[in-house]
């Protein structure tokens, strides 16, 4: 008998471990299977022109411009000292007026055109006690030529233009498609970008 056990246990712990290995394989790439699937459902539920992340304006905490991913989107690179500078106030009273039904204004200050001189606290000391913005600011950088943010790469080359002043504005629809771009000549109140705006508002 103890010969028969002595004969059979080797055979045993080689099942068991074999068993073992097996299950531990099974379960390293069920979870794996499932980091993928997790990983690549991510970006799906956020847009690829969102796919960004900024310094608040206010604080310099990042944000993921995720969080606007189902909104309709408009961005404005922004200046404290330009003649457009007074499009603040209407691009607020926009944001007012549309952000209950999915509408985000997005500014991002740049210097690019030599208007925005001042620190990020200066510039946002100035936009909210000067015209009262409430909508996301981020901190100042650059939105065109070689030293561009990727973010405003991707959207000169999906919309084919680049910002040439200061408040160049960018329409992205709730599935962050860019919809139109326009000019800084082109205000807050603009018929034709209101028009795109709340097409894009009505869209689900």
């Amino acid at each position: 008998m103890k010969k028969l056990l002595s004969k059979l246990l080797p055979g045993l712990a080689l099942c068991l471990t074999a068993g073992l290995m097996t299950q531990a394989t099974h379960a390293a790439t069920t979870t794996t299977s499932a980091t993928q699937a997790a990983n690549s459902a991510a970006p799906s539920s956020c847009p690829a022109t969102l796919q960004h992340t900024f310094p608040r304006l206010q604080d310099e905490k990042p944000q993921s411009l995720c969080q606007y991913a189902g909104k309709v989107v408009l961005v404005v690179n922004t200046a404290s000292y330009c003649g457009f500078t007074g499009q603040y106030k209407g691009l607020e009273a926009l944001y007012a007026r549309y952000k209950d039904q999915g509408l985000v204004v997005l500014g991002f200050p740049s210097n690019d055109f030599s208007q925005e001189t001042g620190d990020n606290k200066q510039i946002a000391d100035f936009c909210e006690n000067t015209f009262g913005v409430k909508f996301p600011m981020f901190a100042k950088s650059s939105v065109t030529g070689a030293e561009a943010s990727p973010f405003f790469k991707q959207l000169a080359e999906l919309s084919g233009q680049k910002p040439r002043w200061n408040f160049y504005k960018y329409l992205l629809g709730r599935d962050g498609r860019v919809v139109a771009s326009y000019s800084s000549m082109s205000g807050p109140d603009d018929k034709a970008l209101l028009k795109a705006l709340q097409h894009e508002l009505q869209a689900r």
